[in-house]
C-alpha cells in the first residue's frame, strides 16, 4: 500500500491518476508514474513521480533507489526522443513540492533568450500555459511520449529486466563462514 499524505500535491496528482482523472498521465511504471507537466512553454516538459511518498532519494530501499533511477533514465531518453531535444535537462529539486518526483526538460538550441537552465525563463512565461486547454495539443504530446516509450522500453528490454531483478545483499545479514 503506497502511503499518500492528505497534504502532498504530488501524492494528490497520484490519486489523481489512481482514479483515472489526471488529464496529464502518460504511463505507469513499476516505480512511479510519467505524466506531462501542466505547462509545455518547454514542449514535452515532464515529470516522473515516485510511487512512494518520500522527500529524498536516498529514503527508498537501494533496489528501489536503482530502479527508479533506471525507470527515469528511460523516460528521460524516451522523452529526448518523442520530442527531438538536443539536449534533456534533467532536475530533483522537491523544494516546493516534498516528494521525491523528476523533471525532464528536453531542450533546443535558441529555446531561451541566453543559453542557460529554463530557471532563467520568468515562471510567469514557463507557467503561462496549460495544455490541458487545449486537448488535442495534450492528446498529441501524450501520445508521442508513449510511442516513445514503447520504443526506448522494447529496445532496453534485456537491460531493464536485468535491473529489475537485481538483488542487493540484505545490509542485516551477516556471514557465518
Amino acid at each position: 500500500m503506497i502511503f499518500l499524505p492528505t497534504h502532498c500535491t504530488i501524492c494528490e496528482r497520484i490519486k489523481l491518476i489512481q482514479q483515472h482523472q489526471n488529464p496529464y498521465f502518460v504511463r505507469e511504471l513499476t516505480t512511479g508514474y510519467v505524466v506531462l507537466a501542466d505547462s509545455q512553454y518547454f514542449e514535452g516538459y515532464t515529470l516522473f513521480l515516485a510511487k512512494s511518498h518520500v522527500t529524498e532519494l536516498h529514503h527508498l530501499a537501494a533496489h528501489d533507489q536503482l530502479l527508479f533511477l533506471e525507470e527515469m533514465s528511460l523516460v528521460q531518453e524516451a522523452c529526448a526522443q518523442a520530442f527531438h531535444a538536443d539536449k534533456m535537462n534533467i532536475e530533483l529539486l522537491g523544494n516546493g513540492d516534498a516528494h521525491v518526483h523528476w523533471h525532464l526538460f528536453p531542450r533546443h538550441t535558441g529555446d531561451t533568450a541566453q543559453p542557460g537552465p529554463i530557471w532563467w525563463t520568468p515562471l510567469e512565461t514557463i507557467y503561462g500555459d496549460d495544455v490541458q486547454q487545449d486537448q488535442l495539443r495534450l492528446t498529441r504530446l501524450k501520445r508521442t511520449l508513449n510511442t516513445a516509450l514503447d520504443s526506448v522500453l522494447q529496445r532496453r528490454q534485456v537491460e531493464h529486466h536485468t535491473v529489475q531483478h537485481l538483488t542487493l545483499p540484505s545490509l542485516d545479514s551477516t556471514d557465518t563462514d
